[in-house]
C-alpha cells in the first residue's frame, strides 16, 4: 500500500505553523486541507483530549458563524496526534490567505469565557472532556509564539 500525503511528511523537521496538507477536487470545487499545527511533533508534550476537545468546539462554532467563511468551512478537528488540527475549506487556498481568520480565531479562542458551546449532555457525546482554561492557554501560545509573527518557513512544509 502506498503511503498518504500526511505520512510523508518529515514529522521531525515539522514545527508549529499553518500549512496546506493537501487540495481536493470534488467536480468543480477545490478542497483545501489545513494543518494547522499547534506543537512540535515528538518534540513537545502534545496536548490533552480535554483541551483539544474544547478548542474543537470553540473552532468549530466560531467558524461556522465567521461572515466570510461560514459557507466555505466543511470541517475542523483534532489530529490524532494531538499535535494540531486540520481544517477543510471549499476553495483554492494557500497558507498565507487564511492566517488573518487564523489569528481572529486563536484570539476568539485566548479570549473566550463562560459556558463552551455544545458541553451539555444533549449537545455532545463527551461533553465532561472539557479544559477551558488550557484552550485559552494553548490558544493564546499559538498566537504568540507562531500566528503572530509567522513566516514562509512555517507556512510551507519542511523538505
Amino acid at each position: 500500500m502506498e503511503k498518504i500525503a500526511s505520512f510523508t511528511i518529515d514529522h521531525i523537521k515539522l514545527e508549529p505553523g499553518v500549512y496546506v496538507s493537501r487540495k481536493d477536487h470534488v467536480k468543480d470545487q477545490v478542497i483545501t486541507t489545513f494543518d494547522l499545527r499547534m506543537t512540535s511533533p515528538n518534540d513537545e508534550p502534545v496536548m490533552n483530549t480535554a483541551e483539544v476537545h474544547t478548542i474543537e468546539h470553540l473552532a468549530a462554532t466560531f467558524l461556522r458563524n465567521h461572515e466570510e467563511f461560514k459557507d466555505k468551512t466543511i470541517y475542523f478537528g483534532p489530529m490524532g496526534c494531538r499535535t494540531g488540527f486540520y481544517l477543510l475549506l471549499a476553495g483554492d487556498y494557500e497558507s498565507g490567505d487564511i492566517i488573518p481568520l487564523m489569528i481572529e480565531m486563536y484570539e476568539f479562542i485566548r479570549d473566550f469565557k463562560g459556558e463552551v458551546p455544545g458541553a451539555s449532555p444533549k449537545d455532545c457525546g463527551n461533553y465532561l472532556d472539557m479544559n477551558l482554561g488550557m484552550a485559552n492557554f494553548l490558544a493564546d501560545r499559538y498566537l504568540t509564539h507562531t500566528l503572530y509573527h509567522i513566516d514562509e518557513k512555517h507556512l510551507i512544509y519542511p523538505q
